[in-house]
């Protein structure tokens, strides 16, 4: 059992949570949450002793080893991939390097002979003989096959290296395992995966996550992070957020029940303050209105932005048409032989293992890079608006967020201006912030801002639901679902998946895979897991 001890976090003098008091016991899994900022990761990060804490402790158990997936992907640039995911357990990292070291060498001597015998022994403790064959099936489960095994670091793409940290982080059954956005950047299938490795897991688990279908899935606990506090709640997300709901419905009752009263006895107070006969009473209504004053509580960080997509006019008939598309990315082919429509009203889902092809599906869409071969064709009537993942180039000038927005619009004047900045919570001084310091999060909210403003009938979105905290993915999920025009989107989150397209399009370096369904119905299809199969022996 882990035991939070009257934990607190400060910095600057800023306080991110304080006198916490929680237990972690094995087999559970605990989702924690809270707005951007404040302070997941720094929670996790002092439960695996990469900062102190200001006050308190988090006691655990001796000999309780702790593994955190790691947010430096270049760390490990020289080591090979296989020799990454073993060092996710360091003890036996070491004992298989000694090993290694002493075998090399072509004559021993006696003390180096009975070193190895010991070595041998914790090696076999610590199921050292079967480690590499386990850490090899790992990687293959997450899309990691044995031809990079071998390979240093270095030569692995993003993505790929944040699945080998994965893979370092869940290596040797670790007593507590520490997950911070393990779903970034993962394909559906490798989520899906993983969702199975957490629940088949003995021990205890705390995972940092903006996927609510994940976080649904996995958790039996949620700590909230929120108010200064970090509460514990039995359940998972959904539960979660329909019980804070109901408690924040009765605070608010009971407040205005409460302000109601307040202003009863204040009248009373006033009337018969000065009248001798009256002059008890009047003073006992004061104390019960001092009684019913509430106290100063600390603010709540979560705040909902207001997204709105209003087309200009309805879509035609024809929206868009792409007959046999193929395009390559740095010399490789990673779409071929496109061809699909969108109509009135459709909504496609662009949905694949290899997100370069998603991504260059949308730039190509979008008029970002040429296609290798094929047409694309766009109705009459439309007017497409575009969100990509990387949005670096549209930030690249300094500028204060509101003359960046107006950059886009001349002809909106600045109350407008500050109204579509104020939806995405950029009121007051925020919105004189330079864009080229704005995190992940702001820089999306501005980038809705833009999309609101430009009134497109049809949406473009790569991967819209990145660097956004919970308020915010709802948000953009409500926007999408209730948008009355054209839509095509990749995402990686599955709750938007499965609450907002109509259409599945599913897209790789081998062809492409069509259905008109929604995306759980998608996934369970055999006929499309035998076509994808078959990609797998053309790879």
């Amino acid at each position: 059992m882990i035991v939070v001890d009257n934990l607190g976090v400060s910095f600057s003098g800023n306080v991110l949570f304080e006198d916490v008091n929680l237990k972690f016991v094995p087999g559970e899994c605990y989702g924690l949450i809270g707005a951007n900022g404040a302070g997941k990761s720094t929670f996790l990060k002092v439960m695996a002793k990469e900062l102190d804490s200001t006050s308190g402790a988090i006691n655990i158990p001796d000999g309780c080893r702790v593994s955190m997936l790691r947010q430096d992907h270049f760390a490990y640039e020289s080591q090979t991939v296989l020799d990454t995911v073993l060092m996710g357990h360091q003890a036996l990292y070491t004992v298989y390097e000694e090993r290694m070291r002493l075998y090399d060498k072509t004559e021993l001597t006696d003390a180096e002979g009975e070193r190895i015998g010991e070595l041998e022994s914790q090696f076999g403790e610590m199921d050292g003989y079967v480690a590499e064959s386990d850490a090899a099936t790992m990687l293959a489960d997450l899309g990691i096959y044995t031809d990079k095994h071998d390979k240093p670091m270095a030569q692995l793409d993003g993505s790929e290296k944040v699945r080998v940290l994965l893979a370092q982080a869940l290596f040797g059954e670790p007593d507590v395992l520490l997950l911070d956005e393990p779903t970034n950047q993962l394909d559906y299938l490798s989520v899906l995966w993983l969702e199975k490795f957490i629940m088949d897991f003995k021990n205890t688990v705390i995972v940092v996550s903006h996927d609510r279908h994940f976080l649904n899935k996995v958790c039996t606990y949620i700590a909230d992070v929120d108010f200064g506090q970090i509460k514990l709640y039995p359940g998972n997300y959904d539960f979660w957020k329909q019980s804070s709901e109901l408690i924040q419905h009765q605070q608010q009752d009971k407040k205005q029940k409460d302000e109601k009263k307040i202003k009863e006895l204040e009248a009373f107070v006033r009337r018969f303050s000065a009248n001798a006969s009256k002059s008890k009473q009047a003073t006992s209504r004061k104390k019960m209105i001092e009684k019913l004053r509430p106290d100063e509580m600390p603010t709540s960080r979560r705040r909902s932005p207001f997204i709105h997509f209003k087309p200009f006019r309805s879509c035609g008939s024809r929206v868009l048409t792409v007959k046999h598309l193929t395009a390559s990315v740095g010399g490789d082919v990673v779409l071929k032989d496109v061809s699909f429509t969108l109509e009135k009203d459709d909504k496609l889902a662009i949905v694949g293992q290899n997100g370069v092809s998603k991504t260059a599906l949308l730039d190509v869409l979008a008029g970002e890079i040429v296609p290798d071969a094929g047409s694309i064709e766009w109705g009459d009537t439309i007017r497409t608006s575009y969100f990509p993942k990387d949005n670096t180039a549209y930030f690249k000038d300094k500028a204060s967020i509101m003359d960046w927005l107006s950059s886009y619009q001349d002809s909106v004047d600045n109350e407008a201006l500050r109204g579509f900045l104020g939806r995405m919570l950029f009121s007051g001084d925020d919105a004189k912030k330079n864009v080229q310091v704005l995190s992940g999060g702001e820089k999306a909210r501005a980038m809705f801002s833009r999309m609101m403003m430009a009134d497109g009938n049809v949406l473009v979105f790569d991967e819209p639901t990145n660097h956004l905290d919970l308020e915010a993915i709802s948000a953009i999920n409500m926007a999408l679902e209730t948008f009355e025009g054209g839509l095509i989107l990749t995402s990686h989150d599955f709750q938007l998946l499965n609450t907002v397209p109509n259409r599945i399009l599913e897209v790789s370096p081998y062809g492409m895979i069509e259905r008109r369904t929604d995306f759980d119905s998608y996934m369970q299809d055999e006929r499309v897991a035998k076509i994808r199969d078959s990609w797998a022996v053309s790879a």
